[in-house]
C-alpha cells in the first residue's frame, strides 16, 4: 500500500522564515538541493513532526531547513566535488553547506578577509 505524500514545510535557516508547504515525491536529505520557485536551496536539516491521534503517534508533517545555494560563480571544484565559495582563500571551509569561517553568507568577491591559501599547507 503506497503511503500518501505528506506536506513538507520549507524553512529558511537564517531567518526561520517559512517558504511554504510543498508535496515532494522524494525524501530530502541534508546536502541535497531543492528547487523552489526558481531558487535553488541546500537542505541543511530534516525534522519530522508527529501528531497523537487514535492512541498513537503518526507522522503528520516534515520540515526541512534550507539555505540559499551559492550561484555557480560562488562555487569551486575541489577534489572532484563542488564546494561553496572561493577555495583559494585560507578561510574557505571546503564544504557544500558552509562557505567560510569569517564570511559565511558571502559573497566571496571583494571580501575584506580574503587571504590566499598557502600552497605548502597540508590543506592547501
Amino acid at each position: 500500500m503506497e503511503q500518501p505524500s505528506l506536506p513538507t514545510e520549507v524553512i529558511l535557516q537564517a531567518s526561520q522564515k517559512s517558504l511554504g508547504n510543498v508535496y515532494l515525491d522524494w525524501v530530502p536529505q541534508p546536502g541535497a538541493y531543492l528547487n523552489l520557485e526558481g531558487q535553488t536551496y541546500t537542505v541543511l536539516e530534516r525534522r519530522h513532526r508527529y501528531q497523537f491521534k487514535a492512541g498513537r503517534y503518526r507522522l503528520h508533517k516534515i520540515a526541512i531547513y534550507v539555505q540559499s545555494s551559492a550561484c555557480p560563480e560562488e562555487r569551486s571544484l575541489v577534489d572532484g566535488r563542488w564546494v561553496m565559495g572561493d577555495a583559494s582563500c585560507q578561510y574557505n571551509a571546503r564544504s557544500e553547506l558552509l562557505r567560510c569561517a569569517v564570511n559565511a553568507f558571502g559573497p566571496c568577491q571583494g571580501c575584506q578577509f580574503y587571504t590566499p591559501r598557502d600552497s605548502r599547507s597540508p590543506l592547501g
